[in-house]
């Protein structure tokens, strides 16, 4: 009897290794979102990790997480590094290329929960209502990795962290588009009002010679 439950026992656990081993070995999360913005603000929120932390749907998830930045302080070669709870996991990612006002490649390394790399890309493409930001994610599942899968669709899990970091980004940058558009509005209202009162002032008549006898 026990010997017929250590080989069905054996068989279930064979079989379930093997029908893991058959999941995906890649996977691709991808979101997007049009903002009302001139690219340069999306962008530099992106491309200086010190900036992520008003917009990133992870930074909340441990308000004592540890951070460290090392490298350039933007751009290519910039690294962030962090450490947190069980939810935050620990990892660091690396500005690997950043092409002003078109694209942002950088590589994600987790070490905990477990260790796992991945490439994330952000795209900006100028349209007529303003610039679209697009977020994937592109990795290999590790066994570990493929064994999540079967409970979660990370897809959909990783999908709505994207979304809620767009929309953040979406709010800041169009905030941050109509305060510019006001801040020089104001100053060329302030510099028409200047020349108005230049122009209003009297001139003083010049002084005629008079000739001594």
């Amino acid at each position: 009897m026990f010997k017929k439950f250590v080989f069905a026992l054996t068989a279930l656990i064979v079989g379930f290794t093997a029908f893991v081993a058959m999941r995906p070995a890649t996977y691709r999360v991808e979101r997007s979102l049009t903002m009302a913005t001139p690219v340069d603000l999306p962008f530099g929120l992106v491309n200086d990790f010190h900036r992520w932390h008003f917009w990133s749907p992870w930074d909340a998830l441990d308000p004592k997480m540890k951070k460290t930045f090392d490298g350039p302080y933007a751009g290519p070669g910039a690294i962030y590094s962090w450490s947190g709870n069980e939810q935050a996991g620990q990892g660091t990612m690396t500005i690997l290329d950043a092409r002003p006002y078109e694209s942002i490649h950088i590589q994600l390394e987790f070490l905990k929960p477990w260790p796992s790399k991945s490439n994330t890309t952000f795209t900006f493409e100028p349209v007529a209502e303003g610039v679209t930001v697009r977020w994937t994610m592109e990795g290999t599942n590790n066994f570990m990795g493929k064994a999540f899968s079967l409970f979660m669709d990370m897809d959909g899990m990783i999908g709505q962290d994207f979304e809620k970091g767009l929309a953040t980004i979406k709010t800041l940058t169009e905030t941050e588009a109509k305060n510019r558009l006001e801040r020089q509005a104001a100053l060329e209202a302030k510099a028409e009002a200047e020349a108005a009162t230049r122009a209003a002032q009297p001139t003083e008549a010049p002084q005629a010679n008079t000739a001594t006898p």
